[in-house]
């Protein structure tokens, strides 16, 4: 018999020579050793599976809280599988589930409908916002119609304050401030107690020179005293030869004296200055009646939109941001308004240079009263120095209805508009044409029509009385747009430009102005241009030194830095 002995599990094997009963006693097979290994080996991979379990559980656990918690608070969900489904290793599953549901309640309110009257009980700050959502336990659609109802009320909120301010900001342009009524107090008290400042302008020596052309006349309208100052020095400092130059000032009664013993006391004495007073001229009925009437209209223009202006409710920045407009003090400037009649002002004169009494001359202006205006009566700035399809002021759709078809069918509303801060005028040629009379015709149009055929100001209606009489000049006679809270002109183009007109409600002598002046970027240097800063130390001048030796204006450059320096 064949014994066949396996050696698994068997630890020891002893052999021995004794036999009994025919079987071999010497072979024993450590039965207990087996027993015991097997049992060690059922025991092993126990193991790591109580201990993956115990890693695993607590786990899951908090997996399946967290999507019964999810499931129980959805309202959107578009079936229990997809709210109690199990996505053990799904990571930013939570996340993506609310903005799924926050994109979602948002597209509902976009397109949702919320009347104004819904938003004046809006929430006002975010803290309100959040105790109403938490304290009310509601959902996320809810909490989207409340935020756009709160934003919808702040946006109404902002731009009302927007039109406010900007309301504000041209009502302020419209006050004379303190300092400069004061100063036009002191000057007259100077004409009534000082012979110096009554005496003539110009001196007898220099009267001939007010009617030849042979010198180069320059006309201003104004009734301030200091920007008339600082147009004519500025214009003088620059002057090539300054002899040449004759200042005509046209002012109206109340500011004659003023004016008179501004320029009396502070003579010139290279050009001629001549200030005179609308009552001292001899007009005829026909002209007085035509002034008067010319007054009452544009009145009645800048009443109108006034009123309405107080009505409207539009957003800053909208297409009727244009009737701020009837706020600028140029809209009821008697001086403004005369510049239609400057032929008649100045019979004896043929050719002259017209200068607003906002602007600063920077270069030579003579070659102005040599350009050639073939057979035009004004020359102005047209053409753009900003590049193609770009004004140097604004377009007629700026100025005009074009709705109204007695304006579409006249103008182009594309076209650029002039600008009237300084021109050159052909009086002769003037006085061939029927300019003024088409001014006044336009005038009634206006009057006829319901004062909807322009925006208020002074220049729309000699856009058209003008018509076909410009003839245009070098862009960079001019730059205005100055005196508003932004300019396109950039820092190289100021630097070359030979006149700055500050057009902008925000005249440097007012308190709105900036006190650092009207700043714009000119490669790495600050480029400033205004008069307002020097200006109060003009007036602290005055009412601080008994002499008027101080007051002499000279204008300087230090480097790319203009301004206006009255030490």
């Amino acid at each position: 018999m064949k014994s066949y002995i396996s050696t698994t599990g068997i630890k020891r094997v002893t052999i021995s020579n004794s036999i009994e009963g025919g079987v071999s006693k010497g072979t024993t097979v450590a039965a207990t050793g087996a027993a015991a290994a097997r049992g060690r080996l059922s025991s092993r991979p126990l193991l790591p599976v109580v201990l993956v379990l115990g890693i695993l559980l607590p786990f899951l656990f908090v997996r399946i809280a967290f999507l019964v918690l999810e499931s129980a608070s959805s309202s959107s969900c578009s079936s229990p599988i997809e709210c109690k489904g199990w996505r053990l290793f799904s990571r930013g599953y939570i996340s993506q589930k609310l903005r799924e549901e926050l994109t979602r309640a948002l597209m509902e309110v976009k397109d949702g409908n919320i009347v104004e009257g819904d938003t004046e009980g809006s929430l006002e700050t975010f803290n309100e916002l959040v105790k109403e959502i938490t304290s009310k336990q509601q959902d996320i659609k809810a909490f989207a119609f409340k935020t756009k109802a709160m934003l919808l009320d702040m946006e109404r909120k902002v731009q009302s304050a927007k039109k406010h301010e900007l309301m504000y900001w041209y009502l302020a342009s419209r006050g004379v401030p303190k300092s400069l009524h004061c100063l036009c107090l002191k000057l007259t008290e100077e004409y009534a107690v000082n012979a110096i400042a009554r005496s003539r302008l110009p001196p007898p020596e220099h009267v001939s020179r007010l009617a030849d052309k042979s010198f180069h006349h320059i006309v201003l309208l104004t009734d301030n005293v200091l920007a008339a100052s600082v147009v004519i020095t500025s214009t003088v400092e620059k002057a090539a030869n300054p002899e040449k130059l004759v200042f005509h000032i046209v002012t109206d009664k109340k500011t004659y004296s003023p004016m008179h013993a501004w320029f009396a006391i502070n003579s010139l004495k290279s050009a001629v200055v001549e200030v005179k007073g609308l009552h001292q001229y001899d007009w005829s009925q026909e002209v007085n009646v035509g002034v008067k009437q010319m007054l009452e209209i544009h009145h009645l223009i800048c009443s109108h939109y006034y009123n309405n202006l107080k009505e409207e409710d539009f957003e800053h920045g909208g297409e009727h941001q244009n009737i701020f407009e009837a706020l600028n003090p140029s809209c009821l400037s008697l001086m403004n308004h005369l510049r239609i009649y400057i032929p008649e002002l100045f019979p004896d004169l043929n050719k002259i240079v017209f200068l607003d009494d906002d602007v600063v001359v920077q270069h030579d202006i003579s070659s102005l009263w040599t350009l050639d205006l073939n057979g035009k009566v004004v020359g102005a700035v047209v053409d753009s120095w900003c590049g193609d399809n770009c004004c140097p002021g604004r377009k007629y759709k700026d100025y005009f209805n074009f709705s109204h078809p007695t304006i579409s069918s006249n103008v182009d509303q594309d076209r650029c508009a002039w600008l009237s801060g300084m021109n050159v005028f052909d009086l002769e040629a003037w006085r061939r044409t029927n300019i003024t009379s088409s001014y006044h015709k336009w005038l009634k149009l206006s009057l006829n029509s319901g004062f909807t055929l322009w925006q208020p100001g002074v220049l729309p209606p000699s856009l058209l009385a003008f018509e076909g009489y410009v003839h245009p000049i070098d862009p960079l006679w001019q730059v205005a747009g100055l005196g508003y809270r932004w300019s396109w002109a950039q820092g190289q183009i100021l630097e070359a430009a030979a006149v700055l007109h500050f057009s902008g409600p925000a005249k440097p002598w007012l308190e709105i102005g900036s006190p650092e002046g009207t700043t714009f970027r000119m490669e790495d240097h600050e480029m400033e241009a205004s008069k307002q800063a020097e200006g109060r130390r003009f007036l602290h001048c005055l009412f601080s030194v008994a002499s008027f030796s101080c007051l002499a204006i000279r204008t300087r450059r230090l480097g790319n830095v203009i301004t206006l320096d009255l030490s």
